[in-house]
């Protein structure tokens, strides 16, 4: 006998059960009784998208023997090919170029003997110049001073836009940075072991191991590669110390200014009025 207990699955059902509701009856009421159609409204159009952040950055460092093109000399290249999406280190490179003597090897520790010996050199550049290819954008912690560099002696042109990791990017306030951070504190702010300095290539992996642990990293990138230009902080005497702690800089270029490059959104944020600065003003003075 069944247990009434247990569930027979092969127990008839109601065959009315399968049957389809019934249809809504129609409405006889007059449709001049009915509530009036919504009137038509046009649809709000989209609001813009934002910026695109790059998917793909080279980043970028170089070893000198001093500060001046025109006279010194690139000795030393650093690059890392960094994913952004992934933040991972997909390639990296580091080479000498030789020099015959090294005003700033007491900095880089970059002795000129060592840079003539044998390496593979032709390889380097054109490894160098396919990491330039899968690249959207070029970045280096002063970037005005890196950049200078290329194009002279064996370097190639590098024709992609630069982002400047210590003027650009605006960091974090929690991270409790200076408006134009070094390398070193940088790295620091965010965990990073400093266990070297002034080689090319530790200086670009310290960047590196930064933007793998910066949650924000695109909407930074994308505020960093905003259209600048050059304004002039308008304080008084007594009113500098708010230029100063801005990031703005004194007699550079603009000899007897407070001076700094931003975006128009960065400007209208400031506590203090600014002024932008006039091109042919600029070039007099630098």
């Amino acid at each position: 006998m069944p247990d009434p207990d247990v569930p027979n699955h092969w127990e008839q059902v109601d065959l009315l059960s399968f049957m389809a509701p019934p249809p809504e009856p129609v409405s006889t009421q007059p449709a001049s009784d009915l509530e009036p159609a919504a009137p038509f409204t046009e649809p709000e159009p989209e609001p813009e998208r934002a910026a695109a952040a790059p998917a793909f950055l080279l980043i970028v460092d170089t070893e000198t023997t001093g500060l001046d093109p025109e006279r010194d000399r690139c000795i030393e290249v650093g690059a890392i090919l960094f994913d952004v999406r992934h933040r991972a280190v997909l390639s990296q490179l580091s080479f000498l170029l030789p020099c015959q003597t090294n005003q700033a090897q007491g900095v880089n520790g970059i002795a000129p003997e060592l840079s003539r010996q044998p390496q593979p050199l032709a390889p380097a550049l054109a490894l160098l110049e396919a990491m330039v290819e899968a690249s959207d954008l070029l970045v280096a912690h002063n970037a005005a001073f890196d950049a200078q560099w290329f194009g002279r002696g064996p370097l190639p042109v590098l024709n992609l836009p630069w982002l400047c990791s210590m003027e650009d990017i605006r960091w974090p306030a929690e991270r409790q940075l200076r408006s134009r951070p070094s390398v070193r504190d940088l790295a620091l702010a965010y965990g990073v072991p400093v266990w070297a300095a002034h080689r090319a290539l530790t200086d670009c992996i310290y960047l590196a191991q930064v933007f793998e642990r910066c949650s924000e990293l695109e909407q930074l990138l994308v505020e960093g590669m905003e259209p600048r230009q050059l304004y002039r902080a308008r304080l008084s005497y007594e009113e500098r110390h708010q230029a100063r702690d801005a990031g703005f800089r004194w007699n550079e270029p603009v000899r007897g200014a407070w001076t700094r490059r931003l975006s128009e959104r960065e400007a209208a944020l400031l506590p203090f009025p600014v002024t932008p600065v006039e091109a042919a003003l600029e070039q007099r003075s630098a």
